[in-house]
């Protein structure tokens, strides 16, 4: 019998290599025949390079980059292989690297993300792929094409300066600068948002708030991001005005396309590629997944329900063994729960989330180990 590990992390407690290892080793414990395959998993966002840099025996690199309001910050991405990276825009154009008082998306750039992509290229790789969850920024990624040696101009010829104010300032692109190596490098970015670029779904009314934007800065970047997607398809030849996810990260997701050549794809099905799970799980007789936390949001791009549904392709059956479970399978669509055969909490007894975390690893290899037992009666 062939049993696939492929669970997420548990944030604030264990990466997703250690949550497959710890499954691993309950289940070697309570069968040792078992043949036993970990692929740990992520969906792009907070934590993909750390599993992927762990899985694949890759590289960290960490450099000096500028940071969303334009100080340095020590920003880190992973070099897979030697010829893919794997960046999170997070670590240098993040919420988390701006105090709470100081959030205005008017002023925070994606220049240090443009820096990491840079540096990713000149040590030679031929891909990059890049998570654009939790950033600061509402800017369209004009941070980030400065960065990699667009010329972003004003109506009389002089270049912007950075930060969402500049959006409604754009009046022309100057792409003879750029470095000639990112014509040849593929840029796949990871986004499970479908939103527009702009409009009241768009960027900045969606997610300029929980970035300090008021009701009248939320409508100036609205209408700026109108401007910029204006010019890009004017000078640049590229339709991002209502592509899906153009919106997502303040508009990076089409700055990516408009200034890279990115393809934006769901980010679990990017890293099920690169782990190459599909090969893995094709000959196996159970697969487990899981989260920290289980909730509604699982069954809409999270990297479990990627594992479930690429599972059902063969049939096989998927279970979950979550730091908790918040949704109940009646509150979720039929289609969407039927792909897991069971989901099941490691929590056995009233507790607190700081106990929880504490005893993480102990309450795991428990639940796992009575799983696995019971599953192994069944099946024999």
């Amino acid at each position: 019998m062939k049993i696939v590990i492929a669970s997420d992390k548990y944030k604030g407690s264990l990466s997703a290599l250690e949550v497959c290892q710890v499954i691993g080793r309950a289940i070697k414990e309570l069968s040792p025949e078992l043949e036993v395959v970990l692929s740990p998993m992520a969906d792009g966002g907070d934590g993909t390079v750390e599993t992927l840099i762990e899985s694949l025996k890759g590289k960290p690199v960490e450099l000096k980059v500028k940071g969303p309001l334009g100080e340095p910050v020590r920003a880190r991405f992973g070099m897979i292989g030697g010829s893919t990276a794997v960046i999170e825009m997070a670590s240098a154009s993040g919420l988390v690297l701006v105090p709470a008082g100081k959030r205005n998306p008017m002023e925070t750039t994606t220049y240090g993300t443009g820096e990491l992509i840079l540096k990713a290229i000149d040590m030679g790789s031929k891909k990059i792929i890049i998570g654009i969850g939790g950033s600061a920024t509402n800017d369209g990624g004009m941070g980030m094409a400065q960065a990699l040696g667009y010329r972003l101009l004003d109506s009389s010829g002089d270049p912007l300066g950075f930060g969402g104010k500049e959006l409604a300032r754009l009046s022309s692109i100057d792409d003879t600068g750029i470095n000639s190596k990112l014509l040849s490098t593929t840029i796949e970015v990871a986004s499970d948002v479908d939103n527009p670029l702009y409009g009241k779904r768009g960027a900045a009314y969606v997610y300029g708030p929980q970035k300090g934007a008021g009701p009248e800065m939320v409508k100036t970047l609205d209408e700026g991001l109108k401007n910029y997607a204006q010019v890009v398809a004017r000078d640049l030849k590229k339709d991002i005005a209502g592509l899906p996810g153009a919106g997502a990260a303040g508009g990076l997701g089409a700055g990516l396309v408009a200034f890279a050549g990115g393809v934006l794809k769901p980010g679990t099905d990017i890293v099920i590629e690169i782990t190459g799970l599909e090969d893995k799980i094709k000959d196996a007789d159970l697969i487990i997944t899981g989260e920290g936390a289980m909730d509604g949001q699982t069954f809409y791009g999270k990297s479990a329900y990627g594992v479930a549904k690429l599972a059902s392709k063969y049939g096989i059956p998927v279970i979950t063994i979550n730091g908790s479970v918040l949704s109940n399978r009646s509150n979720i669509d039929k289609e969407k729960s039927s792909l897991f055969s069971g989901n099941f909490s490691i929590i056995n007894r009233p507790m607190t989330l700081e106990e929880a975390i504490r005893d993480t690893e102990e309450l795991l290899s428990g639940a796992a180990a009575e799983i696995i037992s019971f599953y192994l009666r069944i099946v024999k």
